[in-house]
């Protein structure tokens, strides 16, 4: 018989009930470390009060009005966005692959607007996630996600990512731009170099085309910087931000530079609760907490201390883990042995994980976690490869 909720998700059998900082507890007492954080979602982890604060109180007053009126805290929130990266201007939406849909909106309408409308395709790396909507399951390319739906949306090209001869290669006269994740979340936690991106600008400059990043996991301060290409030297000409936005309610972003952002015209584009009071309200207490002096240098700092801790997991634990892949509090374990069974071992641990490709686990707690959270949760990944390692190699690194 067919459940009132759709089966879309292989759901574990758990149920949080309430949640602080970096912990989620069930209705019986059962208290799990929280290091998927909403797959990379809630940046602050679980009932911040500063964010709690800000939702409620917006919320007695007045959620939402519809985009036919003025919201102060959307303007707010632009401007903070505006004054903090390369942007000259933000649209806000409700999810990543609404961000990431605009996005490729405006790329063609920029190009359109030069006066080279021909230009519509986008440039794609293999092992990309870009969202579930039919032209961003395109843009992925995977074909596990494409199965059944149909033909694939044409305008959409794929390289391998990292390569950049084959990304020169690829580029013809109809290319308009190129769409890429900084550091690939699904597909593995995969890095882009400073070297790759770089080589991505200096194309994007020679040929005429727009440079797009997605940043709807990397982003919002899980990098230790706020966004991740503000490692790289370079800056995007449009990016798009989701997740970690807005601390888990549910909010998109796209923020481009003016000579892209103009060609979104009044009635070019449009979103029903892009914006809302109550989603900016959220996303403006997030800002609070992530601009504030010191804090994405303890983001960094955590991240090295996780990462360190990742490494020695891997040295003692070769028969389950091979390697540590990411970036600041955005990193990936890979795994010896199937990365499921890894992340069903982590939750035997009451420590909540996150699958990727290349057989990868994620590890990406709260921005918020603290260092005793973080050797808590080391403590609790070795105890879950503890129940995966053969006794050979757990008596090898006992020795």
């Amino acid at each position: 018989m067919m459940p009132p909720l759709m089966p879309t998700y292989a759901r574990a059998d758990l149920a949080f009930d309430h949640g602080e900082g970096a912990w989620l507890v069930t209705a019986d007492g059962r208290r799990f470390l929280d290091f998927g954080a909403g797959i990379a979602t809630n940046s602050l982890g679980h009932a911040h009060p500063h964010l709690v604060a800000a939702i409620a109180e917006q919320a007695a007053r007045v959620m939402h009005v519809s985009n036919l009126y003025r919201v102060e805290g959307a303007e707010r929130l632009a401007q903070r966005l505006v004054d903090a990266t390369f942007a000259d201007s933000v649209f806000f939406c409700n999810s990543g692959a609404e961000a990431n849909e605009g996005m490729v909106k405006m790329v063609r309408r920029a190009m359109a607007a030069r006066g080279q409308p021909e230009r519509t395709r986008m440039i794609c790396f293999s092992g990309a996630f870009h969202g579930r909507t039919l032209a961003m399951l395109s843009a992925t390319g995977n074909p596990k996600y494409l199965d059944g739906f149909g033909p694939a949306v044409d305008g959409f090209d794929h390289v391998p990512f990292g390569n950049l001869n084959s990304l020169r290669d690829a580029i013809t006269p109809q290319t308009a731009g190129i769409l890429v994740e900084p550091i690939q979340g699904e597909g593995g936690v995969r890095v882009g170099s400073p070297e790759f991106l770089r080589g991505l600008r200096a194309a994007c400059d020679e040929w005429g085309l727009l440079l797009a990043f997605d940043e709807v996991q990397c982003g919002m301060g899980r990098t230790g910087t706020l966004f991740a290409y503000q490692q790289s030297g370079i800056g995007p000409d449009v990016l798009s931000s989701a997740k970690g936005i807005a601390g888990g309610f549910p909010m998109g972003a796209i923020l481009a530079r003016e000579e892209v952002a103009r060609h979104l015209t009044p009635g070019s584009h449009g979103t029903t609760f892009g914006g809302n009071p109550l989603a900016c309200a959220a996303a403006n207490a997030v800002l609070d907490v992530l601009l504030a002096p010191g804090f994405l240098g303890t983001v960094a700092e955590r991240g090295r201390q996780l990462e360190a801790g990742l490494r020695r997991l891997v040295r003692d634990m070769p028969g389950v883990f091979s390697g540590v892949r990411g970036v600041g509090l955005m990193l990936g374990l890979q795994c010896a042995v199937p990365n499921t069974e890894v992340q069903a071992a982590c939750l035997a641990s009451s420590l909540l994980t996150v699958a990727a490709g290349e057989n990868v686990l994620r590890v990406v707690p709260p921005l918020v976690v603290g260092a005793g959270d973080i050797e808590e949760g080391l403590n609790r990944l070795r105890l879950a490869a503890q129940r995966l390692a053969p006794v050979g190699v757990l008596e090898g690194a006992a020795r």
